[in-house]
């Protein structure tokens, strides 16, 4: 592990002679880039020294194990190497998750999107249990949750719902999300006791700025209409929401949740410029002659992904073969063990490119 973390020591100390160069330092995006860049081997930089360092201290340690009498000494010098050899094996593991190259998307907000597949009202039902899991992993880290759109059930499920997911390091937590998220349970509608299989899927998009893709007003068409809705104070008796359609793509965003239309249109066009912003990250992933799909997923949403079965309370992770015996737990928004197993995952990819 160290040889492969000595190669990062060059690129950092070019990384640190560049952006001393007031000419790089004019250039605000060339600057950003670089700065990314410093910020993704830093840590990386400070890895090897510890782990060089607990090296030096296991090879004394060892020295004077080979030069040593007393007995005493010599256990309590093989328990301090037992020791260090435990911290080296922790920072190595951390380490392969530092090795997972920047992607150019983060440090960005997103836009999440869960929308009910085959398994009618129990499939709408698991949409909004996923969406209490996202919500409470969300408080734990401090982000913040902001609804765009929802098409509800009359029994508390979800058709679809959009919201927004803002704070630090969000999609570098949650980029893995995208697909196919498959439920096996007992209904709450089902009177025979019986297991059903549902399915729900699940679109992660980093939430696009207005510098990040241009949107034409000619390509938009946005019709205004009275909110639908379960009943009750769901349905506004004004023209409130919103129908926004992107021309070019055909893209459709339908935006009611608030009771201005000037507010709804606004959200209407953040979820479409993610939607295309998206769109076009998609087909230059596919250009990129280095692109490759690792075990982890290619990110594409007919994947099925994850497994939720509730009589063995176990979850599967399919792209990397996790399984655990803790469902409750986890859909009470406990993912910080699944989302690190994915990080793992992408850090060992990285590892065998670099071997």
């Amino acid at each position: 592990m160290i040889e492969i973390l000595q190669r990062f020591e060059k690129q950092y100390a070019d990384l640190e002679k560049r952006l001393a160069d007031p000419d790089i330092m004019k250039d605000i995006s060339n600057y950003r880039t670089l700065m990314q860049e410093r910020s993704h081997i830093e840590p990386i930089i400070e890895a090897l020294h510890v782990l060089r360092e607990l090296e030096t201290q296991i090879s004394d340690a060892e020295e004077m194990i080979a030069e040593e009498e007393d007995e005493e000494l010599i256990s309590m010098a093989k328990e301090e190497i037992d020791a260090l050899k435990e911290q080296r094996d922790t920072i190595e593991r951390q380490s392969k998750m530092l090795l997972v190259p920047p992607d150019p998307m983060e440090g960005k907000n997103i836009i999440m999107e869960i929308r009910a597949g085959t398994g009618g009202e129990e499939a709408a039902l698991f949409a909004a249990n996923l969406f209490r899991m996202y919500s409470h992993f969300a408080e734990s880290k401090r982000w913040k949750i902001e609804i765009m759109s929802m098409n509800e059930t009359g029994i508390g499920g979800f058709k679809e719902i959009v919201f927004s997911i803002s704070g630090k390091d969000v999609y570098g937590n949650l980029r893995w999300e995208s697909g196919v998220h498959r439920v096996q349970r007992v209904p709450e509608t089902e009177s025979g006791g019986r297991i059903h299989t549902s399915a729900v899927t699940v679109a992660v998009l980093p939430e696009a700025e207005e510098t990040d893709i241009e949107i034409k007003q000619e390509d938009l068409k946005v019709d205004v209409m009275r909110s639908g809705g379960p009943g009750g104070q769901s349905v506004n008796t004004t023209d409130s929401a919103v129908r926004m359609t992107h021309l070019p793509t055909g893209l459709v965003v339908i935006c009611q949740d608030e009771k201005s239309q000037i507010k709804n249109k606004a959200k209407a066009l953040r979820v479409l410029r993610s939607r295309l912003y998206d769109l076009e990250e998609e087909k230059k992933a596919r250009e990129r002659a280095d692109n490759r799909k690792s075990q982890v997923g290619s990110g594409d949403r007919s994947e099925r992904i994850r497994t939720y079965n509730y009589p063995q309370n176990r979850l599967t992770d399919h792209r990397i073969n996790l399984t655990l015996y803790k469902l409750e737990l986890v859909m009470a928004g406990q993912l910080e063990e699944v989302v690190d197993a994915l990080k793992m995952a992408a850090g060992e990819e990285a590892l065998k490119e670099l071997q």
